[in-house]
């Protein structure tokens, strides 16, 4: 069973691919949903979740009649039946022997896996093992310890697999930028003052009107050095990049999220300069269309302003909507752009 928050944020997305997983209670209306339900979200204080609907009725609550929690189709049957295959391995299982459990021919249940969860099988098997190290680098003594327990075969396998995902080293990534180098400074810039910060991966915090003590809540565990020669080679071109945006593919970052954000990540930086998008066709562009909500939220947990252009997402309608460092830094930036 997730943690209630994690089981708040799928519900407040709606996301499918945790349909099955738990059902959401809300108990001033005594019935249970889906984590996928198009109803009305209820307050928060209201939702208890439940392994399931048996539990949930065992509560008192009854079934929601337009999400039918209850009603589980020969297509959801099969992609909880191999997400349960998944956990349950020690190691990623191919898809022919997912679609042989299932009955399912290898070519259609990718598509019924893709659609239902908005991953593949096997990019669902790597997010749960990132995930599963995320948690065990945590609890885990040893950074090698801590990578079996998540069940990759070998440390070379785990740094192949979170290439360039995780950035910074395993042991850093766990606690809060332990054994990390951070080089950083703040520099005055057309749209005020910019904090840049780098690891030795890339840049790792790119934001306006903040300075060290935000760096310090972000990796307090790090060692935060000011300046650098080389860091300052890579701060002329951050510059550069904001003062005259173009294609600024080169610069490296050093960033991490869940899969679900990495991917809204990746499309934001395939936008083009000059040209936005709505927060639905940005849901629509990593294949999740019912995900505005969440894909919002993932545009806002960017850690790196400009070079993951955030601010070219707009509300449906041409609204400029929202961005952490105010609207006016965000309208400058899209003129920028503009011309």
């Amino acid at each position: 069973m997730l943690a209630d928050e994690d089981a708040w944020t799928a519900v407040l997305a709606r996301d499918r691919a945790f349909d099955g997983r738990f059902v959401t209670g809300v108990l001033s209306t005594g019935i249970y949903c889906r984590p996928s339900c198009a109803a009305r979200h209820p307050a928060r204080h209201n939702v208890r979740f439940f392994a399931n609907g048996e539990a949930a009725r065992g509560a008192g609550l009854r079934p929601c009649k337009r999400c039918l929690p209850d009603d589980v189709s020969r297509d959801e049957r099969a992609v909880l039946s191999a997400i349960a295959a998944i956990k349950a391995a020690e190691q990623p299982l191919a898809l022919a022997a997912l679609a042989e459990e299932t009955g399912y021919s290898p070519s259609h249940f990718q598509r019924v896996f893709t659609r239902h969860t908005g991953l593949s099988p096997a990019a669902y098997a790597r997010a749960l093992m990132a995930e599963r190290a995320a948690e065990a680098l945590t609890a885990e003594g040893r950074v090698t310890d801590a990578i079996y327990a998540a069940g990759y075969s070998a440390p070379s396998r785990f740094y192949e697999a979170n290439q360039g995902r995780l950035g910074m080293a395993p042991s850093a990534w766990a606690n809060g930028g332990k054994g990390a180098t951070i080089h950083w400074a703040v520099v005055e810039t057309s749209l005020g003052s910019m904090l840049v910060a780098a690891t030795d991966k890339g840049v790792c915090r790119l934001s306006f009107n903040e300075g060290r003590e935000a760096l310090e809540d972000r990796f307090p565990n790090a060692e935060l050095v000011e300046g650098g020669a080389e860091f300052g080679a890579l701060l002329k071109s951050v510059v550069e990049a904001v003062e005259a945006p173009g294609d600024f593919s080169h610069i490296p970052l050093d960033v991490k999220g869940t899969a679900f954000q990495e991917a809204v990540w990746r499309e934001l930086q395939r936008i083009p300069a000059g040209e936005t998008r709505t927060y639905a066709e940005l849901a629509a562009a990593v294949g999740k269309p019912r995900a505005v909500r969440a894909a919002g939220s993932a545009n806002g947990a960017n850690n790196v302003a400009v070079l993951i252009p955030c601010h070219r997402v707009i509300r449906t309608g041409g609204h400029l909507g929202g961005y952490a460092y105010g609207l006016d830094i965000k309208r400058k930036l899209l003129e920028k752009e503009a011309k």
